[in-house]
Formats: structure tokens, sequence, C-alpha cells
């Protein structure tokens, strides 16, 4: 008798099971579960859903996994024509994380292509009205302003932007030559002027000398004697040099 009433039990929690396991998930620590109950999204007093087990109600909730971590997107090669008409291809690459999992789902209907055309657009825009030098030397302030940029436009969708780097600009030919003559004229400037304040310093120093000497004759003599034995070093058969005229004044005058 307490079989045939019982029976049923088995088949019971054989259903039960069916029903519960699919609805039991699993959230990784960095990521979110964003759920949609007979459609509508269902707002949790703490957020989305995870990390650890979840509940899902089969048939009734619909749930998105949304990725918290960082990411890295490189930004294809763009075209681009500076503010001073020089044609020039850059890319770039974007960090960013999803800050807010509801509005990245709800928003926007692809974040990750939304955000990547978005950064192409704003490259195009904010390059364009930058010149060739600013691009290849004050390359910091492009990149803060272009995360600037993307981050204040982004901030809907529930996405940081956290840096933005330009990686290469990809110069014509033409341009590359131009730039290499520049250089190249630079470096003789350099290289003239400072063989002027060599000069100049020598010359400077010279004159300080002079006055030296005019000061203390003394200082002909020892400099004459140092010129002769330079002279004498060298492998040479016959040396001439001069005797001053004041070294006979004194036998002239005795005599």
């Amino acid at each position: 008798m307490f079989g045939t009433d019982f029976g049923f039990i088995p088949t019971l929690i054989f259903f039960i099971l069916l029903i519960l396991i699919p609805s039991i998930k699993i959230i990784k620590e960095y990521e979110r579960a964003v759920i949609f109950r007979l459609g509508r999204l269902l707002v949790v007093p703490k957020g989305p859903k995870g990390p650890g087990i979840i509940i899902v109600i089969p048939f009734i909730d619909k749930f998105v996994r949304v990725n918290l971590r960082l990411v890295a997107m490189d930004v294809p090669p763009q075209d681009i024509i500076t503010k001073d008409n020089v044609s020039v291809k850059v890319n770039a690459v974007i960090y960013f994380r999803v800050v807010e999992p509801n509005k990245a789902i709800t928003e926007v209907d692809d974040f990750l292509y939304a955000t990547s055309q978005l950064s192409q657009t704003t490259l195009r825009s904010i390059l364009g009205n930058s010149e060739l030098d600013d691009l290849l030397s004050n390359r910091e302030h492009i990149n803060n302003e272009l995360q600037t940029v993307l981050d204040s436009r982004t901030d809907a969708w529930g996405i940081k932007v956290s840096a933005v780097e330009v990686k290469h600009v990809d110069l014509p030919q033409e341009m590359q030559r131009a730039m290499a003559k520049q250089a190249e004229a630079e470096r003789e400037r350099r290289a003239k002027v400072i063989a002027a304040e060599g000069e100049f310093q020598a010359a400077a120093k010279i004159v300080e000398a002079a006055a030296l000497m005019e000061v203390h004759p003394i200082a002909v003599q020892l400099r004459y004697l140092q010129t002769l034995r330079e002279i004498a070093t060298e492998n040479n058969s016959t040396t001439l040099f001069p005797i001053p005229i004041n070294i006979f004044e004194g036998f002239m005058n005795k005599k």
C-alpha cells in the first residue's frame, strides 16, 4: 500500500532536479550576470548578480554575462590629413573596462563594436585638428585629449576609458625624405654653431694670454723655451731658432 502511494516521489524528484539543475549558474570573479525577467531588467539593490552561484528561473529569466576585466582594443590604421595638410596613417590602442554592466547591455547593442567605431571616428577628428609636429613630438597631450573625449562619450554606456595610446604614425616617403633633410640641416647648423663658439672661446683665451704676457714679459721667454723643447723632440736634422737680441745687450754695453 505504501509503495503504491509513494511511487510518484522518485518521478517528482527527477522532475525537480531536471528543472533545478539548469537554473543553477556559476559566475566567475571577473564576471557579472545581467538578468532579464519576462523581458524586464531585474534590478538588484546590490547591482548585477555575481560572482558565485546564482539561480535563474527557467523559461522566465534570461541572463547575460558581462566581463569586467580591462580590455585592450586595437584601433585599425586610419588615413588622416593633419591640420598642416599632411596625409598620414595612424593606429592606436584603447584601454577600457565595463563599470556598469546594466548600462553596457541595455544602452547599446554591442558595446565592444560601438567603442571600436567611436574610437576610430574620435581618432580621425582629434588628429585632424593637430599639426604633424605636435603628433610626433607632443603625443602625450594628444593621448590625454583622446582619453578625455572617449571617456565622456562612453560614460552613458557604463564604460570607463582609462587610457588611449597612439602606437604608430606612418608617414609618406616624400615626407620622410624631407624630414631627414631637415634633421641633417639642423645637425649641420648645430655643428657650425659649436665650432663658432669654440673659435670665440679660443680667441678670448688668446687675448687673455696676450694681456698677461704684456704685464709679465718673462712669460714670453718661458713660452719661447717651451716651443724650442717641443721642436727638439721631433726628428729634425737641423733646427733653426732665433736668439733674442737683448741677450747680447750686456756684452755690447760691457765692450
